[in-house]
């Protein structure tokens, strides 16, 4: 069954608040985005990567391969203003309508090859496959009366990489964007299809704030 991953790394990293997007941003030597690429590389030398990158940042990433002879084969594509419409630009490059597509955050640089594998083997099986972990801190829901405790076991924190079924995914991705579509999971449920979740990892952090690249970074080392 064919495999292609599409790495979303169209964000301004405004949080973040380094000169340049977060995707692009130093860790262990080398571009964040780099990391995230090797890491589904490594997985399968032979899967298609589409890297969806803001328009105006196309140079500055061309400049970066070259400065850090990065020649990992992928095929880079100006996103959209917008995560759904970044992930609609990819899917257009995917002539194929069988097979498998993993949807990933640039950002997530510390993805192993064992989370990878786990997310194909569910969606072979499923169709769908979203890596989730536990909520630990206690939550609280808030409406117009202020806030009330909730069961923190009822929810769980979602991550990518989200793997579907490319068919799935495709029709899913003919609708129009709604602010609702927070996710690629959301986006096939507003289809009708439900999702499967899968056991994610700790580790597999977003990097949204100065802090979480120091964590990164230690985990690289502990890795070593």
């Amino acid at each position: 069954m064919n495999r292609y991953t599409i790495i979303v790394a169209g964000g301004s990293g405004s949080r973040f608040g380094a000169t340049i997007p977060k995707q692009f941003v130093a860790l262990a030597g080398k571009p964040l985005l780099m990391h995230t690429i090797k890491a589904f590389h490594n997985y399968d030398n032979a899967m298609k990567i589409i890297v969806a990158l803001p328009a105006e940042h196309m140079s500055l990433w061309q400049d970066l391969c070259l400065q850090h002879s990065f020649e990992i084969k992928h095929l880079a594509i100006e996103g959209g203003s917008n995560r759904f419409e970044s992930v609609r630009n990819a899917l257009e490059t995917i002539k194929d309508s069988k097979g498998l597509v993993a949807i990933h955050d640039g950002a997530r640089p510390l993805v192993t090859k064992e989370l990878i594998q786990k997310g194909f083997e569910t969606a072979e099986m499923c169709g769908t496959a979203i890596p989730a972990v536990p909520v630990t801190d206690s939550i609280r829901q808030l409406d117009r009366q202020g806030s009330h405790t909730v069961n923190r076991e009822s929810f769980v924190a979602v991550q990518t990489p989200q793997i579907f079924n490319l068919e799935i995914l495709q029709k899913a991705y003919t609708a129009d964007y709604s602010p609702m579509f927070t996710d690629d999971a959301s986006v096939v449920e507003f289809n009708g299809q439900s999702v499967t979740l899968y056991d994610g990892s700790s580790e597999n952090i977003k990097i949204t704030r100065p802090i979480d690249l120091k964590i990164a970074e230690t985990i690289l080392i502990d890795r070593k």
